[in-house]
């Protein structure tokens, strides 16, 4: 396996929603219940931006095998050297260490975006997450107890997060 990153254009667009649709039915990384349209996330990809904000999509050879993406945290210009990281792998490709290729490409660009803080929204069930994160000296920075209800189910929400010097 070839793994590189590359900046997403909006041809991609498609293909990650794909990817993000494909994981809502396990309730385990996102709280939308239902699949999303590509139209509905045009404005959230128009919002990414690659010198402050990337949105990356991880390539095996020329296959789309996730994307992993950085976003404003909160929205307020005092939380500039933070974002959320967010990581989303084709069930094709899970379970090959994509994330932890990830999560070791964004720490490397950090410099360069003048990011030192990177939490992740991670719910309490999502164990396979949980470790790469705590793995990678991520620390629980919050902890929202069962702010989602999915399939009848309340769920509990972590806030990862991880200091950068």
């Amino acid at each position: 396996m070839t793994v590189t990153f590359e900046y997403a254009t909006h041809a991609d667009l498609p293909t990650i929603v794909h990817i993000y649709n494909e994981i809502i039915p396990s309730r385990l990384a996102t709280a939308d219940l239902e699949p999303i349209s590509v139209a509905s996330r045009e404005d959230w990809f128009a919002s990414f931006d690659p010198t402050t904000r990337p949105l990356w999509v991880i390539k095996d050879d020329d296959r789309i095998a996730g994307w992993v993406s950085l976003e404003s945290f909160y929205g307020r210009p005092a939380y500039h050297q933070t974002a959320e990281v967010s990581i989303y792998i084709d069930e094709d490709f899970r379970h090959q260490g994509l994330g932890q290729q990830s999560l070791d490409h964004v720490f490397a660009q950090l410099p360069k975006l003048g990011l030192q803080n990177i939490v992740a929204f991670i719910f309490t069930h999502n164990v396979p997450s949980q470790g790469l994160f705590k793995k990678n000296g991520f620390e629980t920075w919050g902890h929202l107890l069962e702010v989602a209800e999915m399939d009848g189910q309340l769920r509990s929400l972590d806030i990862l997060g991880r200091h950068f010097d």
